[in-house]
């Protein structure tokens, strides 16, 4: 299913494509620049190659603890089957910040650059919790898009017994705008910067000149004065 609503980002209707997963990319000098998830390629009627598109498919890093709670159900299951974990201190949620600093803007930035560079098409397939938490990208019409966020939720059945995945809704972006968005950081005042500096400094100018109490001389003792 994402590979089809990125395929009609890529290729004109019609086009005969199939999916390659974990590409290698270089860059100029032969470096690595990463895997891509899954590369879309079109080809023609002998086979060969005539366009291609990378897809990137973003995974949440979480934060918490899943062992845990796993040793604790598996020590009685029968008993322990309807425990609720969620009131625990590291219960498991979804660290969207580091994803997006850590996984999605190197990715953005290295391949995306390169994939760029060639004129070609990128689409990011992530969860509507993930996308949320974006800044707010500046959508441009599908013909002038380098980047196609495909956000996607997983929606129950009726009877609550299933779950489909269902795509929300496509926005469409230029390359250069979406990457500035997201790793421009929101620039605020330097006066709480500089009374945490304040704080640290009088901290370390204090432990390193401790204060001087003097002394008396008591006969050959001394005490504090």
């Amino acid at each position: 299913m994402i590979a089809e609503d990125a395929a009609a980002f890529f290729f004109p209707e019609g086009a005969s494509w199939t999916s390659l997963t974990e590409v290698r990319l270089n860059d100029k000098n032969g470096n690595t620049a990463g895997n891509i998830d899954v590369v879309l390629v079109a080809y023609d009627a002998e086979g060969k190659v005539t366009d291609f598109g990378a897809l990137e498919v973003q995974a949440v890093y979480i934060s918490g603890n899943v062992r845990r709670p796993f040793e604790y159900y598996m020590k009685d299951p029968a008993a322990h089957a309807d425990m609720d974990w969620r009131k625990e201190t590291n219960y498991p949620r979804p660290d969207y910040l580091s994803s997006s600093r850590k996984r999605l803007a190197p990715q953005l930035l290295y391949k995306g650059g390169i994939l760029n560079a060639w004129k070609k098409k990128i689409a990011v397939a992530l969860d509507e919790g993930f996308y949320a938490t974006l800044p707010s990208l500046r959508e441009t019409e599908m013909g002038r898009a380098g980047v196609a966020w495909l956000v996607y939720k997983l929606e129950s059945n009726r009877s609550g017994t299933q779950y489909a995945l269902k795509r929300l809704r496509t926005a469409y972006t230029v390359f250069s705008d979406s990457l500035d968005q997201i790793t421009r950081p929101l620039v605020g005042e330097p006066e709480e910067f500089i009374q945490r500096l304040q704080q640290k400094l009088d901290e370390k100018l204090e432990s390193e000149n401790p204060p001087d109490t003097g002394s008396i001389d008591l006969g050959g003792l001394s005490a504090p004065a």
